[in-house]
């Protein structure tokens, strides 16, 4: 089904699918908020209308038009500038798009869904789109007098998304007891005793693995005892974004959250500031003029091949500069590299059970949904699996089930060495995080918020590295994503990421025995060659924190 946005001349909405992602969520202990699937699922049900501008406004209490005063950022055209229209402390944006659904289909029109604001509600209303030839506007009304209110330029002021005209009068509302339905009803008690329990156990010790914290049935789509209910459960909404390509000129919206905010006075609107756009252009800017100039040493634009590097060489040539490196050598006396076959590996290992990702082909977006792909097998089965031909990259053994897996790949330890030069001995064995699947796993493109050693012990893996200065071409729109999963992918369209020609890419295939250094915030995406085991460090002699800084809001 379509959603028209028609364009009259001179028209340029700013609209985007509504991220899931919200600031206050981020700033929850271990973002605890984004367990709650409802609210995750609520924040992205439809499309935002962002703000064109920037704008401060006070209400002074009163009901005429003259009771709001606005304050515009530099800059602003009057005709895309919010006004007070109706009194009663109401400001109105002009929602530039005449909006068109399929017959019998109206639009909600509001406020984004959990995206509170001081002292200014938005007011919500349903229109008639599939046949209304006028225009709509988006109001919000002040519940506090005499306090400055802020919006931000590109800060979302709407939210629509199309609801079927007839289906609410179609309902037949009516309580009923739980007895009239045996099957939900012993659901239920399983469920609410597993949730006792539960409860039970986290009072009595709290796990450390923030996954442990709570339960994920809902979220997977499960019941008590893992069965699956219905076909069509949604761990996250992907809501395509508004097509320009038949409207040269179109405006395009970002799809993550690009506004700064800026506290505003209590006593009334303060002098403008510089743009989040122009920050963002700026930041560009910078990041690429100082890769340019790098690129003017090959010494210091290269990928450096090195073997035998003191602690002090490492730390002055690559680990404080940031700067990429193949370490050759350094696992050479490792048992690992000459026997771990999966064979050998099933042995050594046997039927003890561990976790891994699964069913990573059903879901395009498998590693931000990581938590939905958790599984658990023994580990012989689980080889037997990752061995069977066309395995593809459906189940794959990575660092994120390295907490669950410490005890039952203990026995792989001795024949791992330890690289002393370079990482701190937290405790015994080789302290990293393991990886293990078959030809055909794929890492989609990303970045870490930490210095990462990946050090290849069985089979082969083909990197694609970029700098870190390179993340304004590389469309990054949720936390260490990117809208690009794959730059190899045959279907990028070159005229939507456009931006990506320009990307400065390091293609490596990393060979048993070889270590490479990642930088932080350096991006990447790995595809195995080959059955393939890996391991990955970040618990260096030199301070690895930056992750701890990392804005969320």
């Amino acid at each position: 089904m379509d959603l028209i946005c028609y364009l009259h001349p001179g028209w340029a909405p700013l609209i985007r699918p509504a991220p899931a992602t919200r600031a206050w969520m981020d700033a929850t202990p271990e973002s605890f908020a984004y367990r709650c699937l409802p609210l995750n699922i609520a924040n992205a049900h439809g499309w935002e209308v962002l703000s064109p501008c920037g704008f401060e406004a006070i209400w002074d209490g009163g009901p005429a038009t003259g009771s709001v005063t606005l304050k515009l950022d530099e800059g602003t055209a009057p005709e895309r500038a919010p006004v007070s229209l109706f009194g009663q402390g109401v400001i109105t944006f002009h929602v530039e798009g005449l909006f068109r659904t399929p017959p019998g289909w109206n639009l909600w029109v509001g406020g984004s869904p959990n995206r509170p604001k001081d002292a200014i509600q938005p007011l919500s209303g349903v229109v008639e789109t599939d046949w209304s030839p006028f225009t709509f506007t988006m109001n919000w009304r002040f519940t506090r007098a005499r306090h400055c209110v802020r919006f931000e330029a590109m800060e979302p002021i709407a939210f629509l998304f199309p609801v079927q005209r007839a289906a609410l009068e179609a309902f037949s509302p009516r309580f009923a007891p739980i007895d009239d339905d045996p099957a939900l009803k012993s659901r239920f008690a399983a469920w609410s005793r597993e949730r006792d329990a539960f409860h039970a156990k986290m009072s009595a010790q709290t796990p450390a693995a923030g996954t442990d914290k709570w339960q994920k049935h809902y979220y997977r789509g499960v019941d008590i005892a893992g069965e699956t209910l219905i076909d069509d459960h949604r761990a996250k909404l992907r809501l395509a974004p508004f097509d320009t390509a038949a409207t040269p000129g179109a405006p395009v919206a970002p799809l993550r959250d690009t506004f700064v905010a800026r506290a505003p006075t209590a006593a009334g609107p303060t002098p403008a500031g510089t743009s989040a756009a122009l920050d963002l252009r700026k930041r560009d800017w910078l990041l690429q003029a100082v890769e340019r100039q790098r690129a003017l040493s090959p010494r210091a634009a290269g990928l450096d091949r090195r073997s035998g590097l003191s602690s002090e060489e490492f730390l002055d040539r690559y680990y404080a500069p940031g700067r990429p490196v193949i370490l050759t050598g350094e696992m050479a006396a490792w048992p690992a590299l000459a026997r771990w076959t999966p064979e050998a590996l099933k042995a050594l290992v046997g039927s003890a059970p561990i976790e891994f990702q699964g069913k990573r082909t059903s879901d395009a977006n498998f590693e931000r949904d990581k938590d939905a792909h958790r599984a658990q097998a023994p580990f012989d089965a689980f080889i037997d699996r990752i061995t069977a031909p066309g395995a593809g990259n459906d189940t794959y053994l990575t660092a994120y089930n390295s907490a669950a897996n410490v005890a039952a790949l203990a026995p792989l330890n001795a024949d791992l060495g330890f690289l002393d030069r370079f990482l701190r001995r937290e405790r015994e064995g080789p302290g990293g995080m393991m990886w293990i699947g078959p030809a055909g796993t794929f890492t989609p493109l990303h970045h870490d918020l930490t210095n990462n050693l990946i050090a290849q012990v069985v089979g082969r893996k083909r990197i694609k590295l970029l700098p870190a200065s390179e993340v304004g071409r590389l469309y990054n729109d949720h936390h260490v994503f990117s809208l690009v999963t794959d730059l190899e992918a045959p279907g990028l369209d070159p005229v939507r990421f456009g931006k990506l020609a320009g990307a400065r890419v390091y293609d490596l295939v990393l060979q048993p025995g070889e270590i490479l250094f990642v930088p932080l915030a350096w991006w990447h995406q790995v595809k195995s060659m080959d059955f393939s085991v890996t391991l990955t460090y970040t618990n260096f002699l030199w301070p690895n924190d930056a992750h701890a800084a990392y804005p969320t809001a």
